[in-house]
């Protein structure tokens, strides 16, 4: 006969896994220790591990044998500066930049997210349409069209001139052009509609009686910002610094393409080129990025606190009182519409251009073909397909392949993301709910080249976790932070007291969240699923490693174009990608009235 002391554990266990968000949070603690943790204990393995090729021939010990030396290598050797220009000076320069870049995403992209959704700024939709451009096109095509456009033959290694240079006579300098301040702005911009996202997400469905109340108490405008509205969206803007953060600090493609031309080294571009020659010290430089980011997110567990409430959304209505801009509406909406144009449009329209053009620099009528995209016969051309992109066989396969990986990765992370941040907000406060929303996050801190070598080296162990499977597997994963943040700042904002009365009544948790959490907070958390898919469609280190022989994807199949010089073919299909997530996007608005855009309203 069992004890009184066994009897009162098991209704604790009952009572514990009564609560959904507790099969929540025990369900997704057991999955996320397996794909985020092993990965992270091979990495360290990995750092103290002599790898073949001149690893060996530099340290002198067998193949897979435990050694200390790349660690002493890569912080203290001081012949020949080594430790300085290997890892010092990438570090302050990955700092230097990730920073900016972080503020000029939340400032601009906040900013605008301030404007559209509680202002009454002419051209909102417009505007909020375009905004989202910069984030759906991949960063390195934004670096291609700055450099496109500003190089000159006195900069770099420069042995052209871009349009600046050629058509109007202008000269930028090399600083303007090549380093530090182009790498921090591309990014910035291109991290820009990230911040407007989950920002505006939280602006748009903040209750509007809270600034009403302030309003009546003649409240001067700047100190109601900072005192109700900046502290409501303090949850959004730790999240989108964190994000952006870590994002510019493992960012590759912008800085290898802007930094490396005047020898501007970051912490991911070192982190590559040790990985193909001394992986020993390239993992070390991955596990050095992790570290930082662990730690902005201790920082921002602990602002972020249990203690404190961001409810923002209760069962009252809101009517929001739009500020009125005056006589500064029309100016503003102008200089941002300019703005979003140069940033978002110029760039598609460089892109359509140099896809029919036939001789680079020539942009005549008589230089100017379709056929690259629909030509039935380019073997003159002596490069590329025989057909155009739309009549091409391998084309058309990497499309349909690249939306099922998107739609998987979409599906699978936006549901995980709902179902966590559910869990978190209803347990915060607990050790349970932190340990998952530390580990729900974590992916993101992992450099993509790293996390994609560490799925491949786990792909040869485990049975069955090859081709479609390891690419839709590691996808999901990696994109988990975009969705369960955008969770986890739709819960904060939803009042206890809207399921309570739900739960009086008798309604089952599923119909709660299909019938009332879920339509109250749509817009949120259906950017938990749009962003997966954005970032999946335009993914390439991430799964260039992956990627098996028999498929491909359309990001690898436009970097193959490109290394082989194949521009029209290149930029045919990188404007392909942005055509495609957009359709996506107008579908997704037109089917749920919700997308990317209109998360934040306009």
């Amino acid at each position: 006969m069992l004890n009184p002391f066994s009897a009162r554990q098991r209704a604790r266990v009952r009572a514990f896994f009564g609560k959904p968000a507790n099969i929540i949070l025990v369900a997704f603690c057991a999955v996320l220790s397996v794909l985020t943790l092993y990965p992270l204990i091979l990495l360290l393995l990995e750092t103290v591990t002599v790898h073949a090729g001149k690893e060996v021939t530099s340290i002198k010990l067998p193949r897979g044998s435990f050694t200390l030396y790349s660690l002493k290598n890569i912080f203290a050797t001081s012949r020949f500066n080594y430790s300085q220009l290997t890892f010092y000076q990438p570090l302050f320069n990955t700092l230097a930049v990730a920073l900016t870049a972080s503020l000029i995403a939340i400032l601009f992209g906040g900013g605008v997210a301030w404007l559209i959704t509680r202002t009454n700024l002419k051209c909102k939709k417009f505007i909020s349409s375009v905004f989202v451009f910069p984030y759906i096109m991949p960063a390195w095509t934004l670096a291609t069209f700055w450099a496109t456009f500003f190089k000159n033959v006195n900069v770099g290694a420069g042995t052209s001139n871009g349009i600046m240079a050629a058509v109007f006579g202008i000269y930028m300098p090399e600083w303007f052009v090549y380093g530090y301040f182009p790498i921090s702005l591309v990014l910035g911009l291109h991290y820009a509609p990230f911040a407007y996202i989950l920002i505006g997400g939280i602006l748009r469905n903040m209750d509007a009686n809270l600034e009403e109340a302030a309003t009546i108490l003649k409240t001067r405008r700047w100190r109601m910002m900072m005192r109700i509205t900046l502290p409501i969206v303090k949850p959004a803007l730790l999240s989108t610094l964190l994000l952006v953060f870590s994002s510019a600090m493992s960012a590759y493609s912008v800085p290898i393409f802007l930094g490396s031309p005047v020898r501007y080294y970051v912490l991911s571009t070192k982190m590559m080129s040790l990985i193909n020659n001394f992986p020993g010290q390239g993992y070390i430089i991955a596990a050095v990025m992790i570290i930082f980011g662990v730690s902005i997110l201790a920082v921002n567990q602990k602002i972020t606190g249990s203690r404190k409430s961001y409810t923002t959304v209760t069962g009252k209505s809101s009517q929001i009182s739009l500020v009125n801009l005056r006589g500064g509406n029309w100016p503003i909406a102008i200089i941002l519409t300019v703005l979003m144009i140069l940033v978002a449009v110029v760039p598609l329209i460089t892109f359509a251009l140099e896809s029919v053009i036939i001789k680079a620099g020539d942009y005549s009528l008589s230089n100017m073909t379709l056929d690259f995209w629909i030509g039935r016969n380019l073997n003159y051309l002596d490069q590329g397909d025989s057909t155009g992109i739309l009549l091409s066989a391998k084309v058309l396969k990497a499309l349909g392949y690249s939306l099922l990986l998107a739609i998987t990765c979409s599906v699978v992370a936006g549901t995980s993301g709902v179902l966590v941040g559910y869990g978190i907000v209803k347990r915060r406060g607990s050790k349970l709910s932190t340990l998952v929303s530390n580990l729900s996050f974590f992916p993101y801190l992992m450099p993509s080249l790293a996390f994609g070598a560490i799925y491949l080296a786990m792909s040869t162990r485990v049975p069955g976790l090859q081709g479609f499977a390891v690419l839709a597997l590691i996808g999901s994963v990696k994109y988990l932070p975009f969705a369960s943040r955008s969770g986890v700042n739709a819960m904060l904002q939803l009042s206890g007291e809207i399921e309570e009365a739900a739960v009086i009544v008798g309604v089952p948790w599923y119909k709660r969240m299909i019938r009332i959490l879920f339509p109250i907070q749509k817009s949120s958390f259906l950017s938990g699923y749009l962003l997966p898919m954005v970032s999946c469609m335009r993914e390439l280190s991430l799964f260039v490693l992956l990627v098996p022989t028999s498929n491909t994807l359309l990001t690898t199949m436009l970097m193959q174009y490109s290394e082989k010089g194949w521009a029209q073919f290149g930029n045919a299909i990188n404007l392909m990608i942005i055509i495609v997530v957009l359709l996506v996007n107008f579908l997704v608005n037109k089917v749920t009235g919700a997308s990317i855009d209109k998360g934040v309203g306009g």
